[in-house]
């Protein structure tokens, strides 16, 4: 019987993060059963604990590998303005809001992350600081820290927008609240850093 090469369990164990992360972002982590999980990932229940101690540890590792997908996506942006720019366009665009198993975990998920573990709090607080410090470096070169306030403010605007796009009946009043909320979103970036 051939054995498997030492990579091959962390290569499954990441499989199984990408696919949580997209089905917790469809169906919400509380919607998402171990069962449906792993068969999402191409494995069985029984290998489930293989990898994780329990659904919760799943999560944190889902919300943590999420944040860090979309923190390099941002980083791999034209640098400084131009950078921020995109992003906020991408973010708060009609595909973004269509596609949330393809979008921001922090739009799909807030509301459940509040509910969960320590531990899960604590990798989307980490995730969610990384991108935030991204968009403070790209504001303010040469003094990040002096935009944090800006970055965070800025971002909470786009989630809560996308999330009340994504909650309309009416697209086009939907569109309009896209439309709205990239305007916006633009004008506090240029508005300089939060006193």
């Amino acid at each position: 019987m051939a054995r498997y090469a030492k990579d091959h369990k962390q290569a499954t164990r990441q499989r199984i993060i990408e696919a949580a992360g997209r089905r917790f972002k469809k169906d919400g982590i509380d919607g998402s059963g171990v069962s449906a999980l792993m068969s999402d990932a191409g494995l069985t229940n029984g290998a489930f604990y293989a990898h994780f101690t329990s659904k919760e540890d799943l999560v944190a590792n889902a919300v943590a590998d999420q944040l860090g997908a979309q923190n390099a996506s941002l980083e791999a942006l034209a640098p400084g303005r131009a950078g921020l720019e995109q992003f906020v366009r991408a973010y708060l665009s009609a595909e973004h809001r269509d596609d949330p198993e393809n979008g921001c975990p922090t739009a799909a998920l807030l509301d459940e992350i509040g509910r969960c573990t320590d531990a899960t709090k604590q990798a989307f607080t980490d995730g969610l600081l990384a991108v935030i410090d991204d968009i403070a470096a790209r504001l303010a070169p040469d003094n990040p820290p002096s935009a944090r306030a800006q970055a965070l403010g800025v971002f909470a605007m786009m989630v809560g927008t996308l999330q009340l796009a994504r909650a309309l009946a009416d697209p086009k009043l939907a569109d309009d609240v896209l439309d709205q909320g990239v305007h916006n979103s633009l004008a506090l970036l240029d508005a300089g850093p939060v006193r």
